[in-house]
């Protein structure tokens, strides 16, 4: 197996042709890994969530981690790493329009406010239950790809 370096740009392609990742952030030096969708924007990715333990630890310490990664198999894939701070949408008078911006990307997906609009109780989707939507300014994107062979890799 062979694997290279993802440019800036072949990591940009990767994040946007793709809407579920794994969202790292951290409190009290205990890391916390989930399932996010999001959709990604001019540097930004944007989600949705629940109020919950994600979001308190983001509002805690907005430093998050998310990783976004394509399988064609054991020895063939492609992961980008993106660094960056959360940020909660405001849905206000000042926010709306950035909020809407949010809204109108994550809602081209087929149940867009999945998983972050579950939560383990027999309700379903919580619709009563205050919503946010934030956004991941992007510090830092790097990315490796891997192939069985030069040829392989190349064209990956």
């Amino acid at each position: 197996m062979f694997v290279r370096e993802l440019s800036r740009e072949e990591c940009i392609g990767l994040v946007s042709s793709n809407h579920i990742g794994r969202l790292a952030c951290a409190r009290n030096d205990q890391p916390y890994v989930v399932p996010i969708q999001y959709a990604y924007s001019t540097n930004r990715l944007y989600g949705f969530s629940m109020p919950g333990r994600k979001v308190d630890w983001m509002r805690t310490n907005p430093r998050v981690c998310v990783e976004v990664d394509e399988l064609a198999g054991r020895e063939s894939w492609k992961s980008a790493v993106i660094y960056g701070r959360y940020r909660e949408l405001a849905d206000t008078r000042e926010g709306h329009d950035e909020h809407m911006h949010a809204w109108s990307l994550l809602e081209k997906r087929t149940n867009w406010w999945e998983p972050g609009g579950l939560k383990p109780v027999e309700e379903g989707v919580a619709a009563a239950s205050h919503h946010l939507f934030f956004v991941i300014d992007i510090d830092e994107m790097t990315g490796r790809a891997a192939g069985e062979d030069r040829v392989d890799l190349a064209s990956h």
